[in-house]
């Protein structure tokens, strides 16, 4: 009968002894991803800008010239919290936090299909929802492993909880 110690236990069987990746792998699991999700945003996006000019939008709408530069930070924010991640010893906590990464990075990339593609600002709310819930889930994972990643992703949560704001007074400016 082999005895695990408690960090094994806690980090998982599966892990013990592996190495983080290397420098560049993991500059490449950083950044790529996130430059998929920002170019599929930025695409989804560009053909329902002239629909989205025509929409009554809430009073506490920004102007449009400012979320460029905003995404640019957050999306940057992104990479430097997923490279500081990836550089840790793998382990279960490690896997969970990259998950939640990953996949609210599709959601991110969704919520600009869902709404500005599809012209669906009620899809959109849902999708927005729950890449909201995916965020505040990722920084709860983040925090143990490493505080400042945590915290870079803060502004990105305060900016999709902004935006679910902006989504839904759209939506209800829409109703009849």
């Amino acid at each position: 009968m082999q005895v695990s110690s408690e960090s094994e236990t806690s980090q998982g069987a599966d892990f013990v002894g592996q190495e983080p990746p290397s420098r560049w792998v993991r500059l490449a699991a950083a950044i790529l991803p996130v430059l998929v999700a920002w170019g599929i945003a930025g695409i989804a996006t560009a053909p329902g800008m002239a629909w989205y000019q025509e929409l009554e939008r809430p009073f506490f709408t920004p102007p449009d010239w400012l979320f460029g530069p905003v995404w640019t930070i957050l999306y940057i924010a992104m990479m430097v919290a997923a490279w500081r991640v990836l550089g840790l010893q793998p382990s279960r906590p490690r896997h969970r936090a990259m998950t939640l990464f990953y996949l609210q990075l599709g959601f991110n990339a969704l919520w600009s299909i869902a709404f500005f593609t599809l012209q669906s600002p009620p899809f959109g709310l849902i999708v927005i929802a729950v890449l909201l819930a995916l965020i505040l889930a990722m920084i709860v994972a983040f925090r143990p492993l490493d505080r400042i990643a945590a915290w870079l992703m803060v502004p990105y949560a305060l900016w999709v909880a902004y935006a679910s704001a902006l989504n839904l007074g759209i939506l209800v400016l829409a109703m009849p």
